[in-house]
């Protein structure tokens, strides 16, 4: 069955596939795992594995969404007469599910962090400069808060593509941006920033090892939300006039813009206030409530960064329900708010154990650390590179070239023998490793 909805405008597609990419992986994710593992030379790793094999691999996804005008569970075998290779879809359901279950952790995290700070605000609560610890561990924080950003995430999908998804993303993300530049300016501009900067900036190839370099690959791909077939859903929603390779380079700079604003944001101020970069997990919560603290009407500036994180949130975590959204109710709309209901009911429940992993469950260590910690290691560096890899082999040993070359319309001479011989020797070497 041929998708009908479609996105209203290129820049829409383009606004709600950056917002789907950026969210928290480049705010959220991309800083901590800078701190852990060497800033300056983890940045200029994530930029080429970006660049090099993540907009390609961009380019991929789209390809297929735009060729096959689908579902990703079926699209594949649309495609190539093949039904077994619907079997991609399916895993890409399976990781999209699994990162929206641990991902509404940390938005669960947003928003018990706005509600704090308007009680803050309005004489409601007293200041605790350990809030962000002690919230982690009350079960009652963190499962109100992940309940509320599901149900959010929810509401806006049950609205659809154009009246929901667009729209939301067409607000969200430029205001994302401006807020940013004013806290990377405020950042950059503390006593004792310098050392911040340059930790962040300066590439100290002594900090490169193997661990991060794998690391920084991965987030590319976790940046971009490659390997959940999620980009493949957005772009099966395109027009035909849709420049996909335009889209994809676009989407790929603003990842890197926003990852870099968050590291600007991040590492000066926090070796300014003398916070550990490697804090892990919380360091975004624990760095920006005290630079805030140095900005004229910080408190404000601070609830509207929140707002605007949750927007950024927001935008993964649709994309994710809508990926399982889309291949269940099949165009049939009537059935959008009800699949929605269940799929976030569902969603929760699965998700409870990340959230109760830094409180009540704290003692359940196996694998990568914690139930959460193993959830993010699953999805992140063995489901996503699967996924990658079989798109990848699916574009450049099934797909049609002749087909191929009508939607990637810029590079394609370069981008071509890329993704057929290069990536996915690399994808699968990167796969061999994480079990060394």
């Amino acid at each position: 069955m041929k998708k009908t909805q479609n996105w209203n405008s290129s820049i829409g597609f383009i606004l709600a596939s950056a917002g789907s990419a950026i969210g928290l992986g480049a705010i959220w994710k991309f800083p901590y795992i800078a701190g852990l593992y060497g800033g300056g030379a983890f940045l200029l790793e994530f930029i080429i594995f970006t660049l090099l094999i993540g907009l390609p691999l961009l380019i991929s996804e789209f390809s297929i969404g735009q060729l096959g005008k689908t579902y990703t569970i079926s699209i594949f075998n649309k495609l190539s007469g093949k039904p077994i290779l619907n079997s991609i879809g399916y895993l890409g359901n399976i990781t999209a599910f699994i990162l929206y279950a641990f991902y509404s952790v940390i938005g669960g995290w947003i928003i018990i962090f706005i509600m704090y700070y308007f009680g803050i605000t309005f004489n409601l609560v007293e200041p605790n400069p350990d809030f962000f610890n002690q919230m982690m561990i009350n079960p009652n924080y963190v499962l109100i808060g992940q309940a509320i950003f599901i149900a959010v995430t929810g509401i806006i999908v049950s609205f659809g593509i154009q009246n929901g998804i667009e729209k939301a993303s067409k607000i969200m993300m430029p205001l994302l941006f401006i807020l940013f530049m004013i806290i990377v300016i405020r950042s950059v501009t503390l006593d004792g920033a310098s050392t911040g900067l340059k930790y962040f900036l300066i590439p100290r190839f002594e900090d490169i090892s193997i661990k991060g370099t794998l690391y920084a690959l991965g987030q590319s791909f976790f940046a971009l939300s490659l390997g959940t077939t999620g980009m493949i859903t957005y772009a099966s929603y395109t027009k035909e006039k849709t420049n996909i390779s335009k889209s994809a380079a676009s989407i790929v700079f603003m990842n890197l813009l926003i990852s870099v604003l968050a590291g600007l944001a991040i590492f000066p101020a926090a070796f300014a206030l003398n916070i550990e970069v490697e804090a892990g997990p919380g360091l975004l919560f624990l760095v920006l409530p005290q630079l805030f603290n140095k900005i004229a009407f910080g408190m404000f500036f601070y609830i509207l960064f929140l707002i605007l994180f949750l927007f950024a949130a927001l935008t993964s975590s649709i994309s994710l329900l809508e990926l399982n959204l889309s291949n269940i109710i099949k165009e049939d709309e009537s059935k959008r708010k009800r699949t929605a209901l269940w799929i976030s009911i569902i969603v929760f429940i699965t998700g409870i154990p990340a959230a109760l992993s830094f409180g009540v469950l704290n003692n359940i260590k196996f694998g990568a650390g914690s139930i959460f910690d193993n959830m993010d290691f699953l999805v992140s560096y063995i489901l996503m590179p699967i996924g990658v890899l079989l798109t990848t082999l699916f574009t450049g040993h099934i797909l049609s070239k002749t087909r191929l070359q009508n939607v990637v319309t810029h590079g394609f001479s370069i981008w071509y023998p890329l993704v057929k011989y290069v990536l996915p020797v690399v994808i699968l070497i990167v796969i061999i490793t994480q079990f060394l």
